[in-house]
């Protein structure tokens, strides 16, 4: 009877464990744990696609420029924004591009670039919804830098931009640059959609 009743006690103990460590999952100490690794974890990808942003050189030609005395600069205030919609396309030379003469040419900030392809302008990359990335989701920014096309099913992706070298990395390392551009201030900006050869430009909006 001892022994009976002794098992009992084991089996109670053994089951109040059990239901205890069960229960433990869902309380919210264990709740805010789970959510504070999902942070990190996310903190981490968000610094790993900035590194690969300024590492990749996206910052020459998406963003504006600054003019100082060492030369053009990103403008703090309009990273990642594209070619400003409200300039003037400089006029192209006539016969500037051809063999034994330039192969391309790029406005003085970088941001639209001339070529046999026509004139091709640097993209909004900030998620503003209307003129930049904030309708993209991150399945359809990696279909553009593996395929060359825009959102992945649109036009070609036009020179300078290197997609080709990107379409290199891991898909890990291309939803660390998406996570990334979502965190940028969203800037409306409505670029320009390029330019044909013999195209007319664009007047400033």
């Amino acid at each position: 009877m001892k022994r009976k009743r002794r098992f009992l006690e084991l089996m109670g103990i053994v089951l109040l464990s059990f239901m205890s460590s069960i229960s433990l999952n869902g309380t919210p100490a264990a709740t805010k744990q789970k959510e504070k690794a999902h942070d990190a974890k996310k903190k981490a990808q968000i610094q790993r696609g900035e590194y690969l942003v300024i590492a990749g050189g996206c910052h020459d030609c998406h963003s504006p420029k600054l003019f100082t005395a060492k030369g053009p600069e990103p403008d703090p205030q309009r990273l990642l924004s594209g070619y400003p919609a409200d300039t003037k396309l400089p006029e192209i030379p006539q016969g500037i591009l051809g063999p034994d003469k330039w192969g391309t040419v790029g406005s003085n900030d970088l941001t639209a670039w001339v070529g046999p392809w026509g004139v091709s302008f640097a993209r909004n990359l900030t998620p503003d919804l209307k003129t930049g990335l904030g309708s993209w989701t991150e399945d359809m920014f990696i279909r553009a830098m593996r395929t060359g096309k825009s959102m992945g099913v649109g036009r070609d992706i036009l020179p300078p931009m290197p997609w080709f070298n990107y379409a290199k990395l891991s898909d890990e390392d291309l939803k660390a640059i998406f996570a990334y551009l979502k965190t940028l201030k969203p800037i409306e900006n409505e670029v320009p959609d390029p330019i044909p050869p013999g195209g007319t430009p664009p007047p400033p909006r």
